[in-house]
């Protein structure tokens, strides 16, 4: 698999990264013993970035990418998040910050966080103060990269002007388009994007199932795409995404991958998930080449994105 480069500070990692919320929380029951066979087989075939983050199982999901990953560990990158409390609320003050990130540092086994970001913005504690205490790992050789989460563009700006960040992390696929307004100050100041949920949460997997098949706590539960008076809309939208994915011999899997890819060169998207099969199709996705008329016939089927 060929690498990308993420901001102007020498973070290198594959194209395709993995992301493992799914092995810990949001998507129904999962077996470690399939999630690590995943991640393992993820390394198998190229990849070399794997994010996590302090919200995926307060610990629990830390904990299976370090096991999954030490045999390796001088072969890849791991990118971990603060920021979130139990409850969902945000909490970026500083004394929290440091005790999270030690924490991450235990719970992966590592002596250093390739890319630590800041989850989410906290309105109560200034982002200079903020990037002021990730600065301090930094020089102590404790993270390497400084990345950001779910930030706007003044936030990115005035984080940056303390410390280059390296990275941007958001949610991008053909059906969340939001993230494009911010591509032209990432340009500017040299951040690369990497795209969480590129598959849209599984709409685009080929796969999708209704509502009411999700479990409860499925965090699928609350987005607009699986509304009723969306749903079947944007089944169709699907549906044609799958009839030009099959005449290039792929999946809309792949396709939906290879359009995150397709858009810039410093975009990384992390896929995840818990099956190694699907691990495997997924990371295809970096074999397929579309063309100008493939791109406008995905901007024709969803000009404006999933229907929510």
């Amino acid at each position: 698999m060929k690498n990308r480069t993420l901001g102007r500070e020498g973070l290198i990692v594959s194209e395709i990264g993995y992301g493992a919320m799914g092995t810990a929380i949001g998507y129904g029951p999962s077996d470690d013993t399939e999630s690590i066979a995943a991640i393992r087989q993820a390394h198998d075939l190229g990849v070399t970035h794997f994010d996590t983050a302090e919200l995926y199982g307060w610990g629990v999901g830390e904990r299976l990418l370090g096991n999954a990953l030490a045999p390796i560990r001088d072969q890849v990158t791991i990118a971990t998040k603060f920021g979130f409390t139990p409850t969902l609320g945000r909490d970026s003050r500083p004394e929290h910050i440091r005790e999270v990130v030690d924490n991450s540092l235990r719970n992966l086994g590592v002596d250093t966080i390739d890319l630590l970001y800041q989850h989410i913005p906290d309105p109560n504690v200034p982002i200079e103060d903020v990037v002021g205490v990730m600065r301090e790992y930094v020089q102590a050789g404790k993270v390497k990269y400084l990345g950001l989460s779910n930030a706007d563009a003044d936030t990115i700006r005035r984080a940056h002007a303390v410390h280059p960040i390296s990275a941007l992390q958001n949610e991008y696929s053909i059906f969340a388009r939001g993230v494009e307004s911010l591509l032209p100050v990432l340009d500017e100041l040299g951040i690369g994007l990497v795209a969480y949920s590129p598959i849209a949460r599984g709409f685009l997997s080929g796969a999708v199932q209704h509502r009411d098949s999700l479990a409860a706590d499925d965090w699928r539960q609350r987005v607009a795409w699986w509304n009723p008076e969306n749903f079947d809309a944007n089944v169709a939208i699907v549906g044609e995404l799958a009839k030009l994915a099959e005449s290039k011999g792929a999946t809309v899997a792949q396709l939906a991958l290879a359009w995150v890819l397709a858009q810039q060169t410093d975009i990384v998207p992390i896929p995840g998930s818990r099956s190694s099969a699907r691990v495997a199709e997924n990371i295809a996705a970096a074999d397929l080449v579309l063309t100008a008329e493939d791109l406008a016939r995905i901007a024709e089927i969803a000009p404006d994105g999933g229907i929510a």
